[in-house]
């Protein structure tokens, strides 16, 4: 009894394994379904979990999109700044520029030459650097460097401010974020790069949207009037002309005749050219004034940021934590890199003299920050760390 009942269950085991094996979903649709069930066990893995666990667990799948794409599109976001601020230059060269010569006196033009061609330059250099220079790595080999936590998907030692980015892969020292217009992360580096690009391209919207407002008006304007001439008729025939001229006075029949010229006389033509030259002003004052309010307001918010002395991750780390310790032990959280305001403005443009003001702010520097963006030192005492 027993070996015949053995031997039932090994073919019913062999049936079912046979079944199995020609039902066998593909391997894809294996890989998704044992990802869904990770992603379901992870959301009771410990007693820590927690809500900011569980959210990013479910939205996962979607961060890992969102990254495939700024990846891959990180390049066609270049060139579209590049585009998009040629074609200002343009429109600058080809149109402004020849209204300005002979518009303006000889002091005026040689100021918007000075000063549009140093903000040329500054808005250049700086979105060249900012996008070409490496925003920060932390060392791969063994090393004997201080460091506060693992990253959990390097699996290696993370120093003080590094954090993980998943479009680039890899941690970032002192990240603030990845800039998909950049095609970079902005990190210890390459951060004042990117807001100085920041600034200057604010400024330079603000300086083509102020300086070309009157010249935005009269290019709308004389649209609108183009397109009302253009929905007037050039003129109605007027019958009986003959027993008119037959009844009138020799001398109204002259100014008869000049009126009935004047009905059939269409409105002048404006050319093409014109017409390309309105719409370029008013393409570039729309395109500046938008520009410059969006990317103002980014700008702002960094600069307070680096007053602060902390990153836009380090601002929400830094929130969370006033509110834990508040709660818990009912203590004020500070932030162990605030050095104060000045002095966080020092150290962020690398500042350590009086002179470095014009030539390593006001001029294009490639100076590299202060530190090594490894080791952190903490100062709880606001002194002045640069004496200025």
């Amino acid at each position: 009894m027993r070996c015949s009942a053995l031997h039932l269950l090994r073919c019913v085991r062999l049936q079912l394994g046979s079944r199995l094996k020609r039902n066998r979903l593909p391997l894809c649709v294996r890989r998704i379904w044992a990802y869904v069930k990770l992603l379901v066990r992870s959301l009771c893995f410990n007693s820590l979990t927690d809500s900011d666990v569980v959210f990013d667990s479910v939205f996962e799948p979607v961060f890992v999109t969102v990254d495939y794409v700024t990846r891959w599109f990180g390049l066609v976001f270049v060139c579209l700044v590049v585009i998009l601020t040629s074609s200002i230059l343009a429109v600058a060269y080809t149109v402004l520029l020849p209204m300005a010569l002979n518009t303006y006196s000889p002091a005026w033009i040689a100021w918007h030459l000075c000063y549009g061609h140093w903000n040329l330059i500054m808005i250049a250099f700086h979105y060249y650097k900012a996008a070409k220079t490496s925003p920060g790595y932390p060392p791969t080999e063994k090393n004997d460097r201080p460091f506060v936590s693992v990253c959990k998907k390097c699996i290696m030692p993370k120093p003080a401010r590094t954090h993980h980015c998943g479009i680039c892969n890899r941690c970032i020292l002192k990240m603030d974020h990845h800039c998909p217009w950049l095609n970079n992360c902005v990190g210890h580096f390459n951060h004042r790069y990117f807001f100085s690009f920041c600034l200057f391209m604010t400024l330079g919207c603000v300086y083509c949207s102020i300086s070309g407002r009157n010249q935005f008006l009269d290019a709308y304007n004389a649209l609108e009037r183009f397109k009302h001439l253009d929905s007037e008729k050039p003129g109605m025939p007027v019958k009986g002309m003959g027993l008119l001229i037959g009844l009138l006075p020799s001398g109204q029949v002259a100014s008869l005749r000049t009126l009935q010229l004047n009905l059939f006389t269409p409105a002048p033509p404006y050319t093409f050219k014109e017409k390309m030259i309105h719409k370029s002003m008013i393409y570039m004052w729309v395109l500046t004034s938008t520009v410059g309010v969006a990317l103002g307001a980014l700008t702002i918010w960094h600069a307070v940021l680096i007053s602060r002395g902390e990153t836009s991750i380090e601002k929400h780390i830094n929130r969370k934590e006033m509110k834990r310790m508040m709660v818990r032990w009912g203590k004020v959280y500070k932030n162990p890199f605030n050095y104060g305001r000045l002095n966080n403005w020092k150290i962020f443009l690398g500042v350590e003299k009086r002179s470095h003001w014009v030539t390593r702010v006001l001029l294009p520097s490639g100076h590299p920050p202060l530190g090594d963006g490894l080791t952190w030192d903490f100062f709880p005492v606001k002194t002045d760390l640069i004496p200025v």
